[in-house]
């Protein structure tokens, strides 16, 4: 299914759905981002996803990590809460979501990065590197916020 992110746009479909979505921030030892780049837009990403039925929302982020980016992580912190209500991802089959994303920490404990139906990569980047790669603005801010290692969590 494809996606339009739609940031600050005034002529931006209205919204119909709200979703609990995760994000991960991980680093590796050498202080490198783990990114995965996403099928449905060719943005780079942190791994992430929708809160399953069931499923503890920490959950959430180990389960996304590991089907997206191939590895096991383990939530350590929180990085944010990500409710922009100027950013709307636009589906194909016809959801325009508000965007609604708590961010975890992660810390990396095993596995080999891989990919999967949603991901065409997963790699560690150096900070660095990332103006070099294309990544949404709300995605930006989420991994700028985590090298930050801010005493408090982000809340917007």
């Amino acid at each position: 299914m494809a996606r339009t992110e739609h940031f600050h746009n005034p002529d931006a479909p209205m919204p119909n759905s709200i979703v609990v979505a995760v994000t991960v921030f991980v680093r590796d030892d050498h202080d490198r981002v783990l990114l995965i780049r996403r099928t449905d837009n060719g943005l780079w990403a942190l791994p992430g996803g929708a809160q399953d039925f069931g499923e503890y929302i920490a959950d959430t982020a180990v389960r996304e990590t590991r089907e997206e980016a191939g590895v096991i992580i383990e939530v350590v912190g929180l990085v944010g809460i990500y409710t922009n209500p100027n950013h709307l991802v636009e589906f194909s089959d016809g959801e325009v979501r508000q965007q609604f994303s708590i961010c975890f920490r992660g810390r990396y404990v095993s596995g080999e990065l891989g990919t999967s139906s949603e991901t065409s990569a997963a790699q560690w980047v150096e900070r660095a590197h990332l103006d070099e790669i294309a990544i949404h603005p709300s995605m930006r801010l989420r991994i700028d916020h985590g090298f930050e290692d801010r005493p408090e969590p982000y809340i917007g």
